[in-house]
């Protein structure tokens, strides 16, 4: 059989969530991940050290047999120069979510306002906090990461010694404005890689791939993997794993988010081999994050193998992206 080894797998964009669904899906993402990103819009958010110093706890509770590290976020406010200097040592990015856009995020930013945001990315430059955004407006939906690119060219010039990174890209803008400015990174999910919208929407609604980002177009796809299959030094993996109950998804309320966690490296494998770029999965899946935001990752090595998978119906009371539906890899050992 045809096997693949991963080493220090990370996953740069995650969302755990809280609670029961904590419990249930974070043993996924540190069964076979070094460690993660963790997205902070809980409700309510992730604002203060003590939120963060709170949730890393209750993330290690709930993965007490496995090497991961969580790397933890802030929830993007206005903050004072004092404050980030509090929290600087304990946090490896703050998340930006422009108000009302995505789950979770209504406490987010309303106006870019430079004058108003100044004194917190200023800091946030200087003191090498990275700065992570959601990036759409409120436009329609299929155009709203396009025109996001504007505001994008604003902090990138505004603040050029700032690392941003444009979260889960899905268009061909947003790739093209990667070499652009120095301080431009991008993570790109798996099923970014997969899907188009019609793929979604196409035929029967398919409650369980609707995300947001929505997925694009065919040329966007094209974009995105173009740059995924090369290991483009200045993108890397995020999953975006997110995870709602399974009566959130399939209701008249959809919510917004694919459940990929624990299928994301076998995913990835599949993408990378059918395009015989599998030699570049080690630099997008752990290389390239460590390079780009300076960490050294808890060793673990993970070993797939090319064999049929039948994806769970379900993981607990979460439905994953092609629940019962065969994938061509698997996992077959993690050391």
């Amino acid at each position: 059989m045809k096997t693949h080894t991963l080493l220090m797998p990370l996953d740069m964009h995650l969302h755990l969530r809280d609670g029961l669904m904590l419990d249930t899906v974070a043993p996924l993402s540190a069964y076979t991940y070094s460690g993660a990103i963790v997205m902070p819009n809980l409700v309510p958010p992730v604002e203060t050290l003590e939120d963060v110093k709170a949730y890393k706890q209750r993330i290690m509770a709930a993965v007490p047999n496995d090497f991961f590290e969580p790397y933890m976020t802030l929830f993007y406010k206005n903050y004072d120069k004092a404050f980030l200097k509090s929290v600087a040592d304990h946090i490896i990015a703050i998340k930006l979510y422009p108000a009302g856009i995505t789950t979770n995020s209504e406490g987010g930013v309303a106006s870019f306002n430079i004058g108003e945001m100044r004194e917190t990315l200023q800091t946030m430059s200087d003191l090498g906090i990275p700065l992570c955004v959601h990036g759409e407006t409120d436009g329609f939906v299929m155009d709203r990461e396009a025109e996001f690119m504007s505001i994008y060219e604003l902090l990138a010039t505004s603040f050029p010694k700032l690392k941003i990174i444009m979260e889960h890209i899905t268009t061909k803008a947003a790739v093209e404005m990667l070499d652009k400015h120095e301080n431009l990174y991008a993570t790109i999910t798996a099923h970014h890689l997969i899907l188009t919208l019609d793929d979604v929407v196409g035929g029967m609604m398919k409650p369980h791939l609707f995300c947001k980002p929505i997925a694009k177009r065919p040329e966007d796809l094209d974009a995105l993997l173009t740059v995924a299959l090369e290991a483009h030094p200045k993108v890397m993996f995020g999953s975006d794993s997110a995870p709602h109950p399974k009566e959130k998804k399939e209701s008249c309320g959809c919510a917004a988010g694919v459940f990929t966690a624990p299928i994301s490296l076998q995913l990835l494998c599949e993408i990378f081999e059918q395009y015989d770029k599998l030699h570049n999965l080690q630099a997008f899946v752990s290389d390239n994050a460590q390079n780009i935001y300076g960490i050294c990752a808890e060793f673990k090595e993970v070993t797939l193998e090319k064999r049929p998978f039948v994806v769970p119906e379900t993981y607990g009371f979460v439905v994953p992206m092609y629940a019962g539906e065969i994938i061509a890899w698997a996992i077959e050992s993690v050391d």
